[in-house]
């Protein structure tokens, strides 16, 4: 979980610093060290994800040493855009030749990120990559042991995480502009992937966001997961879309406790999309509410508004940008290559200073708690404690 210091001042220092133009050393001294770097695709099975293979072309501390796509076509055509040293069918003849500082996992299809996360582990490499993260806890237990034995450095790409944005929106939580937090109440995007995979897929970006607000992970969950209707059976767990394992439900709502009795909510409901999209984290307070859209750069709004209610209190929304309530957003780069770039830089970052990213292995992992602590609540009909003892993916265990 990211760190409650200024990090909008931490955000200003990057750039000041000169991180966009090369890295430095905890000392401050220019680092001249390029990066040595593998990527690894899957065409046909999660691709290179939000494309998370090329903003490493864009850094110049960077040295795209090799590639790995187990399909012709795919190396091929990342050959021609990466234009990386040397090109392999298989990450893990890559891994075995190739010295490298860094990996880029970039397949979205998460059933093959716990071995990539292995092998890289015992190659010794620090990786970013695609979200979300794996599908059991078995995994991510198994992650995080190599991956601290070795003291690696490990980036998630939840790009809002390293929103400048967020930095304000923090800042004005901290500050005391909606008063007291209550509750954090998201959605995802309720689209034909509502329920489950959206909880999921989109979900974990909620999840992330959850997290940063409450300022640690939540202690319990509650949840109600139904497909038709009827609470969720063995026979309707199915293999889900993009390698997502064991998946059930078509309607998800979940409420998580944290600590200080503020209280989290997330629901999906398949075929109830709204344009624009409820997809979202709205943080209630007692004097109003905040809300944040889930992407690098994305809006947020500001309710100065006990009442929650601006149909009886007459008070309007004020846009919320990296400048600070109401103010024009003078960052002109939002795309979601920009949030790579950024997460990447801090990933640097936080390998010379020898501390966590921003969203990190850590963060990784609580994410996946509370998504499959939904699961495991619907299997035992009744509020699980986080983190769950069931490390088994509980659609496993559904009779």
């Amino acid at each position: 979980m990211r760190q409650s210091l200024n990090r909008r001042n931490f955000q200003g220092a990057l750039v000041a610093g000169g991180i966009f133009a090369g890295m430095k050393s905890v000392s401050g001294a220019i680092d001249d060290r390029k990066y040595r770097v593998g990527i690894i695709g899957a065409t046909g099975r999660g691709d290179y994800g939000h494309a998370v293979d090329m903003p490493f072309t864009k850094l110049p501390n960077v040295q795209i040493v090799a590639l790995a796509d187990a399909n012709p076509k795919g190396l091929s055509q990342a050959k021609e855009r990466l234009k990386p040293q040397n090109s392999y069918a298989d990450y893990r003849e890559m891994l075995s030749k190739e010295s490298l500082d860094l990996v880029a996992i970039c397949p979205r299809w998460i059933d093959q990120h716990f071995e990539m996360l292995m092998a890289c582990a015992k190659a010794n490499c620090h990786v970013y990559m695609e979200k979300p993260f794996c599908r059991t806890m078995i995994e991510c237990d198994q992650v995080r042991k190599e991956f601290e034995d070795r003291k690696l450095k490990l980036a998630i790409a939840h790009t809002a995480q390293y929103s400048p944005v967020l930095d304000v929106a923090m800042e004005l939580i901290n500050d005391g502009a909606i008063g007291q937090v209550l509750e954090l109440r998201g959605r995802g995007k309720e689209d034909h992937r509502g329920g489950a995979e959206d909880m999921w897929v989109l979900g974990s970006h909620i999840f992330a966001l959850m997290r940063t607000f409450a300022k640690r992970d939540p202690a319990s969950c509650v949840a109600q997961v139904t497909q038709n209707g009827e609470p969720i059976r063995k026979e309707h767990v199915v293999e889900g879309n993009e390698g997502l394992g064991p998946l059930a439900g078509d309607h998800v709502q979940v409420m998580y406790t944290f600590n200080d009795g503020v209280m989290g909510y997330f629901g999906s409901r398949k075929a109830m999309a709204a344009s624009p999209s409820r997809f979202a984290l709205q943080v209630f307070g007692s004097k109003g509410i905040l809300e944040i859209e889930s992407g690098y750069l994305a809006a947020a709004h500001l309710l100065r508004d006990g009442s929650w209610s601006s149909g009886r209190s007459g008070k309007n929304w004020e846009r919320v940008t990296s400048a600070g309530v109401g103010k024009p957003e003078p960052i002109k780069a939002g795309s979601y290559e920009d949030g790579h770039l950024a997460a990447i830089k801090d990933l640097m970052l936080a390998i010379e200073q020898d501390r966590a990213p921003k969203c990190s292995l850590t963060d990784a992992i609580g994410i996946t708690e509370m998504i499959l602590g939904a699961f495991e609540s619907q299997r035992v009909g009744q509020r699980v404690l986080l983190p769950s003892k069931t490390r088994e993916h509980p659609l496993t265990l559904l009779v």
